[in-house]
């Protein structure tokens, strides 16, 4: 089953695919890859693969058991546009969110140039909220894509936020989260770089969550470094 979510916004979680590659600077130390090796290490069958990519037929039932409306975070163990994924499958996933509209399903992914890809074959309800990562300048070129897809809602993830956002289009996003760095090794983020898109929110009327500081703040500005040996993806957009 779905464990509580230990995310703010959303009620719970559902895994119907599991396992990443790291593709970008804010994948450096992804949480989700770590826990799967602990549950990996503690001999949970879902993970028997670790962190390779696998899909799970059986977690596609999950939403009709939740009787009450959910808030409901999709794939916080991995990208529902992962490469590896089957193209049906996700079909499959999005048929599932399409029948149970009580639910809203918050997607995130890094991979908008599949999404964009399968967007034509997908049926984007309105309990379907879409949003993509945006770690630093450097993958603000993701943001024109996802406004390409069919998503009514429309967010951003600015975490783990690694740089300043200085020129961050807000035009058809609905809301923005922010947040740091946590766990082994997390990289400071610079208090200013929050306040400045909190602030570009507030003047556009774009509802702004901010999650956590992480576990280093810094008030000065640093250049945000990029991070070599990441796995080439099909539709990658970077500046």
């Amino acid at each position: 089953m779905s464990a509580n979510s230990s995310i703010e916004w959303p009620d719970v979680t559902w895994n119907p695919v599991t396992g990443c590659t790291k593709i970008s600077d804010g994948c450096r130390h992804c949480h989700a890859e770590r826990m799967a090796l602990r549950l990996q290490r503690m001999g949970v069958e879902k993970y028997h693969e670790g962190f390779s990519v696998a899909v799970h037929e059986s977690a596609l039932g999950q939403p009709a058991a939740w009787k009450k409306p959910r808030l409901v975070f999709v794939n916080s163990m991995s990208d529902l546009f992962h490469r590896a994924v089957p193209g049906p499958f996700i079909e499959r996933v999005f048929e599932v969110m399409n029948r149970f509209p009580r639910h809203t399903f918050q997607v995130l992914t890094k991979r908008l140039g599949r999404a964009v890809q399968l967007a034509g074959r997908l049926d984007w309800t309105p309990n379907i909220w879409f949003g993509v990562s945006v770690e630093s300048r450097r993958w603000l070129g993701r943001l024109p894509l996802l406004k390409k897809t069919g998503a009514h809602v429309r967010y951003l993830s600015l975490e783990p936020l690694l740089g300043p956002l200085p020129v961050l289009e807000l035009n058809g996003i609905d809301w923005v989260i922010a947040g740091g760095e946590s766990g082994p090794g997390a990289r400071p983020m610079a208090a200013e770089w929050v306040r400045a898109t909190r602030d570009r929110c507030t003047r556009l009327g774009v509802p702004f969550f901010f999650q956590a500081v992480g576990w280093s703040i810094q008030e000065k500005d640093r250049s945000d470094a990029r991070w070599p040996g990441l796995e080439p993806d099909a539709g990658e957009v970077v500046t």
